[in-house]
């Protein structure tokens, strides 16, 4: 298989998220309904949780049982210090927004009206509700999830190893196209519709990095570097994942909220399935 062929089939695993994104433009559902979404996004997450662990642990584990202990020491901080960044990278932006927020209400000076210093320090991302802030950072979690799995197929492709390429670019694809409903969670849940534009750009910042990963892995291979990008993206994703939990409780709705967490879970240790088979 050409570089071209491998590279194409990158493309199309990774945009394969576009699937599930239109799932946001639907309108009129009512509470039960996007509380199911948003669980469904959930259970989803909780499984990418579980992937990203596994792919950041995996060659930790593997030097530990060879008894290569510099080795080991070296990787599993490189997964530590990638999940501590994933995850404390979005905590502190998070609190820098409510802080920016409360600031710049805090700025207003009369009925209606709003000091100079709020228009020239708006940007777009405060025009964002809580639920698509959600949403983009699920899927800057997700971008950096899918570019190790891009690395994964681009150096199997540079191995020779093309039946593995094949089906590893098969059962990414189907993962994308359930993180599209993972990233529509937290607008579904809250009643918001994306514009087609927006929903364009989440799903550009989750699916292209499967193909820049592919491009790169065709030509360059590091465990170590596969090992911190699995732990930026559990460490982003776990933050996402405490995030949904809080907005699920708000919606109640108990037991159809957990059978869809449940459900959500299921679909993608499904997807995953595809992905094992390589190993028959």
């Amino acid at each position: 298989m050409s570089t071209t062929h491998v590279l194409i089939l990158g493309a199309i695993a990774g945009s394969t998220i576009f699937l599930g994104l239109p799932v946001g433009r639907i309108k009129g559902m009512n509470a039960p309904t996007r509380a199911g979404l948003s669980a469904l996004a959930t259970g989803i997450l909780l499984f990418l949780l579980w992937d990203v662990l596994t792919g950041a642990v995996d060659p930790i584990e593997t030097a530990l049982h060879a008894r290569h202990w510099g080795r080991f020491s070296w990787l599993a901080t490189l997964g530590a210090g990638g999940f501590a960044l994933g995850l404390m990278s979005l905590v502190y932006y998070a609190e820098w927004m409510r802080q920016r927020s409360h600031r710049r209400a805090s700025t207003l000076v009369g009925p209606g009206a709003a000091a100079i210093d709020e228009f020239a320090h708006r940007n777009w991302l405060d025009n964002l509700t809580p639920g698509k802030q959600l949403a983009l950072l699920i899927a800057v979690g997700i971008g950096v999830h899918n570019f190790a799995e891009g690395l994964a197929i681009g150096q199997a492709a540079a191995a020779s190893q093309v039946s593995l390429a094949v089906t590893l670019i098969i059962g990414f694809g189907l993962h994308n196209a359930t993180e599209g409903f993972g990233i529509c969670g937290p607008m579904s849940g809250e009643g918001t519709q994306p514009t087609w534009g927006f929903l364009a750009l989440l799903g550009t910042i989750g699916g292209l990095p499967t193909f820049l990963g592919t491009l790169l892995g065709q030509g360059w291979s590091s465990e170590a570097m596969s090992v911190v990008f699995f732990g930026v993206a559990a460490g982003s994703i776990l933050y996402v994942v405490q995030e949904l939990f809080a907005v699920n409780r708000k919606h109640g709705h108990t037991v159809l909220v957990t059978w869809l967490v449940l459900a959500g879970l299921l679909l993608g240790f499904a997807t995953d399935f595809v992905v094992s088979a390589s190993g028959l």
